[in-house]
């Protein structure tokens, strides 16, 4: 019988940056994330962080883990206390070393997000949101001579987005809720920032309908013309727009040309490498495509020169992340599958087509046949949208027989998605479930990214509306299947996703036999008033307001339907989790324990809103297979 740690002996390599001949990377070789470096033609890697300290997941930190600074031989770290989030900058010497303040430990009080960094010119752009108040606030720093300047503030973000080459322009985003953004630019020789594009929010009539502009990525053009960016004006799967910063009240939209994929998605990042050359990802169906493009200023075109990723073996996954080395003239990723675990490679050569991988991380003596790479099971929702979903299945080199017991899976955010990325921690137990006779079903139901912006938008003020009846009426579907024993189903999320387990649990109890709720939010108005203060504001919109729309939440909360419960609950939590604090699913537990339910609770004292080491990731896997093996296998 498979072992989870045969798909746990695959490391993680994640958020490679190349400096001369060394790579620099975040892995959990020794069982909990931490920073490494090896020489690029191979070396046992070296770990640059004591042993005691672990770095949090890079998708949850909200900017970059870390950056080398060659000239000045630092790296600037993120890092915060066993997933607490409160983030603070750190330096370490380029050859590792214990982790010291910096900007004389100003940033004490806030949590801090790593942006932009200059290794010409050691500049690096940092993001603080108070501890004590709804307010964040932007900073540019010199690590030469440890200046800090203030280049912002604001309750919606003010985030630094990009800056010119010179530094004396940076263009600043406030953002009220996905979409709805309004954009700035700070100059060294104003006092106050511009309003480029936007309505800001106090200049907002009662009532008004504003246009999303979903504005993103923006890039300084040369001699700083004007600026390219993401945005959703002209195309709602996301394009690119271009303003001129004499005229800026005027977005023009960019051609895109030379396009080579197909399928449903959007336009995910757009990265500049030099001068008029960019990278252009695109989210398919959930896999990665990325392109390097020109940009023609003069006619507003994009030209896509070269497909970079998502063609032969490097199709069909997901890019984690990508840097460029530009003394080397060499692109530098890491890239998973839904079978793969994350690997670094290199794309190197003029014409880009030499592929070099750096690792060789595999899943430990299980073959290649037993894994599931899913299928398209998309399907037309309750209202007629259409709604992108995956099944794996088991094997059928397994002994395993159908119908099978099914796992409904649902992917946390709301506006996220579930892609087959081995990186995130849902692939590895998809994996396991399927070794042990499980059929999993994954949707990206309304609210879901990669879709558009409208379809993100459909879960906006909505939580356990339209979105559980996706979620109902694809059961209905399933049933159909006959591959599927829907008798013997079993639901679990994480985060959202939790809340939507214990949602669908309680309000749909004659669908399952067993659910798992990780970290997920019982009560909207305790889960509100525990949030940190600078989350609040985007909450209030996007989720509800507390004063306002209290009949609201209360209606949409699982705590409202959760005695209906039916089926036995195992709920995971995190005891330093800030987004759903440890309190919330305690109270959940102890509520149901109080009326006779069937609940059983694990609590990691040292995570936060995930379960990074290994030792709390062995006993998480193996809890919710054995917890479904008992209940669905009665």
């Amino acid at each position: 019988m498979a072992q989870i740690e045969s798909f746990l002996s695959a490391r993680s390599f994640l958020s490679p940056q190349l400096v001369n001949d060394r790579i620099y990377f975040i892995s959990n070789l020794s069982g909990h994330l931490s920073l490494y470096s090896m020489d690029y033609c191979g070396s046992v890697p070296q770990p640059l962080l004591p042993p005691d300290i672990a770095m949090q997941n890079p998708d949850l930190i909200g900017g970059k883990s870390f950056f080398v600074f060659p000239k000045i031989g630092k790296i600037l770290v993120i890092l915060d206390a066993d997933g607490d989030e409160n983030y603070q900058p750190r330096l370490i010497p380029i050859s590792g070393g214990y982790p010291e303040q910096l900007f004389n430990n100003f940033f004490e009080n806030y949590r801090v997000h790593l942006g932009e960094c200059d290794g010409m010119r050691q500049i690096c752009y940092l993001s603080g949101e108070s501890r004590k108040e709804p307010m964040r606030e932007s900073f540019m720093g010199d690590l030469t001579s440890g200046e800090l300047v203030k280049l912002a503030q604001s309750r919606w973000g003010a985030y630094v987005d990009s800056h010119n080459k010179k530094h004396t322009k940076v263009t600043i985003i406030d953002g009220y809720s996905a979409g709805d953004n309004v954009l700035y630019l700070w100059e060294s020789k104003r006092k106050n920032l511009r309003l480029l594009y936007g309505i800001p929010i106090e200049d907002r009539k009662p009532d008004q309908v504003v246009q999303l502009n979903a504005i993103d990525s923006t890039h300084f053009t040369r001699r700083d013309r004007g600026l390219i960016f993401v945005t959703s004006l002209y195309e709602d799967a996301l394009g690119l727009g271009y303003l001129r910063l004499k005229k800026p009240s005027k977005i023009s939209p960019v051609s895109i040309i030379g396009i080579k994929h197909k399928g449903k998605g959007e336009l995910h990042k757009f990265i500049s490498v030099r001068k008029n050359v960019f990278l252009l990802e695109y989210n398919i169906d959930g896999s990665s495509w990325l392109y390097e493009g020109e940009f023609d200023e003069d006619n507003l075109e994009m030209h896509l020169t070269r497909v970079l990723i998502g063609k032969k073996l490097l199709s069909d996954g997901v890019l984690e992340s990508i840097s460029y080395e530009k003394e080397l003239d060499t692109y530098i990723f890491s890239h998973s599958k839904a079978t793969s675990p994350t690997q670094i490679f290199t794309l190197e050569g003029k014409k880009r087509n030499r592929i070099v991988s750096h690792t060789n991380e595999r899943i430990l003596g299980i073959p290649d046949s037993y894994l599931s790479s899913g299928e398209d099971v998309s399907f037309t929702s309750h209202d007629g949208l259409r709604v992108s979903a995956r099944l794996y299945l088991p094997s059928a080199d397994t002994s395993y027989q159908p119908p099978y017991p099914l796992i409904y899976y649902i992917h946390g955010g709301p506006q996220s998605q579930e892609r087959p990325d081995f990186a995130w921690f849902s692939m590895p137990l998809i994996q396991f479930l399927t070794l042990n006779g499980f059929a999993v079903f994954v949707p990206n139901v309304r609210g879901s990214t990669g879709y558009g912006l409208s379809y993100m938008k459909r879960v906006d003020h909505d939580w356990g509306g339209n979105d559980r009846l996706d979620h109902d009426h694809a059961m209905k579907l399933l049933k159909k299947d006959p591959r599927i024993d829907i008798t013997r189903a079993a639901v679990v999320g994480r985060s959202y996703g939790g809340y939507m387990t214990l949602t669908m649990a309680s309000r749909h109890p004659e669908l399952w036999s067993a659910a798992v709720d990780m970290f997920g939010p019982y009560d909207l108005l305790t889960f509100y008033a525990r949030l940190p203060e600078t989350w609040k504001p985007y909450f209030s919109l996007s989720l509800g307001d507390p004063v306002k729309d209290r009949e609201f939440l209360v209606e949409r909360s699982p705590r409202t339907y959760i005695d209906q419960i039916q089926c036995p609950l195992l709920v995971i939590q995190g005891k330093n989790d800030p987004r759903v604090i440890e309190q919330e699913s305690r109270d959940l537990v102890e509520h149901l324990r109080t009326i006779g339910k069937e609940v059983e609770y694990l609590m990691f004292e040292n995570e936060g809103h995930d379960v990074l080491k290994l030792e709390n990731r062995i006993t998480c896997y193996n809890s919710i297979t054995e917890f479904f093996i008992k209940q669905l296998r009665k």
